[in-house]
């Protein structure tokens, strides 16, 4: 979809933003700017990501040598960067991995004016965290997530009130500012209508990192040798950690909003706080020279079947060229292709029916034309009229968004599907499922 957008010319591109995505406008514009300067394909696309990881993995290696020591933030930046999640947005197109750096910078920004004396060089400090919250709250609204968590390190480290209504006004400037954002992504929110919250999946994963983090936190706290009040390690990394994500499993008990890859920046907490501890570890005498190499040999070996497969072809459930081959592969010229439902038409924009001579039967204007993510599509009758003109129809089908984007367009799909076509044949490629029907009772 990046790609896509990307490559639209700027007045498409803005009057999509209009009535679509608009929560990745920002995105989609320094990535067609990206284009603009190197048409460089996949490499072009995830180069950004790639870079804002690395930018990432260096500021938790800074903000983990102010809270707790050269060696825990030597460990912390280390370890970053080979976090399952963290590897797997390092190489998307999208603009987690961009957020996450911006986030680790803005906190890092926060600990200097917090840790530093007044004068100009606070006054700096401050600007630059309000003009970074800003910046990652447009990138990505869920972003101003982190401003609680930093509110509760203040808090936690019993920071001076002037620096706290310093970090208040940068705050709610920074709100101010996304708040136009916020409230047109509201009239988008039928975009987001898939996410779903498990009870398994996605809150038994958040208390799994709860009490990893919470562990990590009470074997820094017994180490710590910065006196209090004042900045620690653990009163930092934990609210980074926990807040964010919580607040969002929070709000989906309202609307479901919770994906993992909204707060990705909270892995930051986790690396600063198994890095830290790490530290801690390995401090006794007789483990000072041994530990810590054990462990991190340790880590990277259990790691790397991790990494491995995330870059592996078969772990991109949503693989849009693969699903697009598959596709092309089963169709035959003058074949008809539905799309089932109308969103996962996103799998065919690599690679568009057309090309192979099948026919978009539910396509009334193309995603450029009609100025949408995924085109325009008929009336239900006019749906069913070319349907029922074909002999054979290839539907692409997402069952996981079966129930969640049905409409009388969807409905009349699988209607017309049941009385007229029988199916005779599917394969299935990551989340979708690709079958093929013939006209009659018989194939």
């Amino acid at each position: 979809m990046t790609y896509e957008m990307a490559h639209r010319a700027l007045p498409g591109l803005w009057a999509t933003l209009g009535g679509a995505d608009a929560v990745h406008g920002l995105y989609y514009l320094l990535m067609h700017g990206v284009f603009a300067l190197w048409d460089g394909g996949p490499v072009a696309l995830r180069l950004p990501s790639v870079l804002a990881t690395a930018g990432a993995a260096a500021g938790v290696a800074a903000l983990g040598r102010g809270l707790a020591g050269p060696r825990a933030g030597l460990a912390a930046g280390v370890l970053f960067p080979l976090l399952p999640a963290v590897q797997r947005y390092a190489q998307e197109g999208r603009s987690y991995a961009l957020v996450t750096a911006l986030v680790v910078a803005q906190t890092w920004l926060l600990l200097r004016a917090c840790t530093e004396p007044g004068g100009r060089r606070r006054r700096v400090r401050w600007a630059g965290y309000a003009l970074l919250t800003t910046l990652s709250g447009l990138l990505h609204e869920f972003a101003l997530l982190a401003l609680p968590a930093h509110g509760i390190a203040l808090l936690a480290s019993r920071a001076p009130r002037a620096v706290g209504r310093a970090w208040a006004r940068a705050a709610c400037g920074a709100a101010v500012t996304v708040t136009p954002l916020v409230l047109l992504s509201l009239r988008q929110s039928g975009q987001v209508a898939w996410i779903s919250v498990s009870l398994a999946r996605d809150v038994a994963g958040f208390l799994l990192l709860a009490v990893v983090g919470a562990a990590a936190a009470a074997v820094v706290r017994r180490g710590s040798m910065a006196p209090a009040p004042g900045p620690r390690l653990h009163t930092w990394a934990l609210p980074l950690l926990l807040v964010p994500p919580a607040l969002l499993l929070l709000a989906s008990a309202v609307r479901p909003l919770y994906v993992d890859r909204y707060v990705l920046y909270s892995q930051a907490g986790l690396a600063l706080l198994v890095g830290a501890a790490l530290d801690r570890l390995s401090r006794p005498a007789r483990a000072r020279r041994l530990l810590a190499p054990v462990l991190v040999a340790a880590a990277v070996p259990a790691l790397w079947p991790v990494g491995t497969q995330l870059r592996d072809p078969h772990s991109r459930t949503d693989d849009t060229r693969a699903i697009g081959r598959a596709v092309a592969q089963v169709s035959r010229p003058g074949d008809g292709v539905l799309f089932v439902p109308a969103s996962r038409r996103v799998w065919a924009l690599s690679r568009e029916p057309a090309s192979y001579g099948a026919v978009d039967l539910a396509l009334a204007a193309s995603p450029r034309a009609g100025h949408t993510l995924y085109g325009t599509e008929l009336p239900a009758p006019g749906i069913r009229t070319r349907m029922l003109r074909v002999s054979r129809i290839v539907v692409v089908h997402d069952p996981a968004r079966d129930r969640r984007e049905a409409d009388g367009r969807e409905r009349t799909k699988r209607a017309t599907l049941r009385a007229h076509f029988t199916p005779c044949g599917e394969r299935t490629v990551g989340v979708a499922r690709i079958v093929v029907y013939e006209r009659g009772s018989r194939c």
